[in-house]
């Protein structure tokens, strides 16, 4: 089957002890590339830096602090608002960034402007109306409100009594997926509840209500690396109990609207777009051709990587769909040509345990990512291995030959 596909052996670990660029004849001085980078099992593991992040920061940025290069931080986190996330990477990283730098899981919703007058529910944690009404949405609703205004259908738990009763609208009903909830039971079983009802939970199920309501899901990890030893559920996790929840009680299958966050061409696009406006911003005349992002996940940070590579090689001859379209009228064309990958190995991968050995057996490849995206082995082959990031800030210059003024 595509899961247990057999993939082409990693290429080998570059060393750390690669030799600096020195400014010389023929090197270049202005940029012509970009960094995506991850965050998690790249700069943090949970809440405890990685020493070799704010190494690999010194060397990106001038005496001023300001940024040689073009830079976005791409993360499926999405608990958040952008400048708190920026915040939080200033202090880490010890030089400045700015919001417009942070790219989470649900920015691209932005995009989505059709759905932002609309009545919807919202499903995660954090301030999540204060993050769906930063994108654009004005008439969020999130799970506890709507389990206020109907405290009967959250009943799990049997000792959680039911708060005081709000006025909520229904109307143009949609679902948006920000990130793995606290608590599962409760929005596993209001989610379905609006969606066999077409958005009027209070009513009877109605399974000849297919397709359902759009549902906009952001970040699609099935696993996150934080201070434990071993990785952590994500909001994936959620995902495949919602689909199959789904699937159980109608026989059919979930659809989504819109899925978001690595690996999604959406969010490349969308993360290119913010690399095209620094160096527009920093009046870098030189095109952005190359993009290089930098992550600890196979099935995340390469595939979707390589599959935006994909894009960029078959963008002139493919048929766009009907979200790509939307994507393009919001976004202007992407000038760059590569999108290279490059994993770390301070993360989920461990190249210890992870590299392919020479017996068939030995690699078989099980597949983590989401149900929508085929399994194809050649796009979780990364370009480059190397032990953490500031390994790939010095490979990327010396790939370059760029060595700033």
């Amino acid at each position: 089957s595509a899961a247990n596909a057999v993939p082409a052996p990693l290429p080998a670990v570059v060393p750390a002890t690669v030799l600096p660029v020195t400014a010389g004849r023929g090197l270049n001085v202005l940029p012509s590339f970009g960094f995506l980078f991850d965050i998690d099992g790249v700069l943090v593991r949970g809440r405890t830096p990685i020493p070799a992040a704010k190494t690999a920061f010194q060397k990106l940025v001038n005496s001023q602090g300001q940024f040689l290069v073009p830079v976005v931080f791409v993360t499926n986190a999405g608990d958040c608002l952008r400048q708190k996330k920026a915040d939080q990477l200033s202090h880490i990283l010890g030089v400045p960034i700015s919001q417009d730098q942070v790219m989470m899981s649900h920015s691209p919703l932005r995009m989505f402007k059709r759905y932002h007058p609309k009545c919807v529910l919202v499903s995660g944690q954090g301030p999540l109306l204060d993050i769906a009404q930063d994108l654009g949405f004005s008439q969020p609703v999130t799970i506890e409100m709507l389990r206020a205004k109907y405290p009967l259908l959250d009943v799990v738990d049997h000792d959680r009594a039911p708060g005081v009763l709000v006025s909520l609208c229904f109307k143009y009903f949609s679902v948006i997926l920000f990130g793995e909830p606290v608590r599962w039971e409760t929005n596993l079983q209001l989610i379905i509840d609006v969606l066999l009802t077409s958005g009027y939970p209070g009513n009877p199920y109605h399974h000849e209500n297919y397709p359902h309501i759009p549902v906009l899901a952001c970040n699609m990890d099935l696993m996150w690396v934080a201070e434990a030893q071993s990785p952590r559920f994500g909001h994936g996790t959620f995902m495949v109990c919602l689909e199959n929840i789904y699937k159980k009680i109608t026989g059919k299958d979930l659809k989504y609207e819109a899925l978001m966050g690595k690996p999604s061409e959406l969010t490349y696009q969308y993360a290119d777009y913010l690399i095209r406006a620094q160096a527009a911003e920093r009046q870098w005349k030189q095109p952005i051709r190359t993009l290089y992002a930098v992550g600890d996940n196979l099935m995340t940070d390469v595939y979707g990587a390589n599959l935006y590579n994909r894009y960029l090689e078959e963008k002139n001859s493919r048929k766009d769909s009907k979200t790509w379209i939307q994507a393009k009228n919001e976004l202007a064309s992407s000038a760059a040509t590569h999108c290279r990958s490059v994993l770390v190995c301070t993360g989920v991968y461990n190249p210890h345990t992870e590299v392919p050995l020479d017996t068939k057996e030995s690699r078989t490849m099980i597949f983590h990512g989401h149900r929508d995206f085929r399994f194809d082995p050649a796009l979780v082959e990364p370009d480059h291995v190397v032990p953490d990031v500031n390994a790939a800030v010095d490979l990327i210059f010396q790939l370059e030959n760029f060595a700033p003024n």
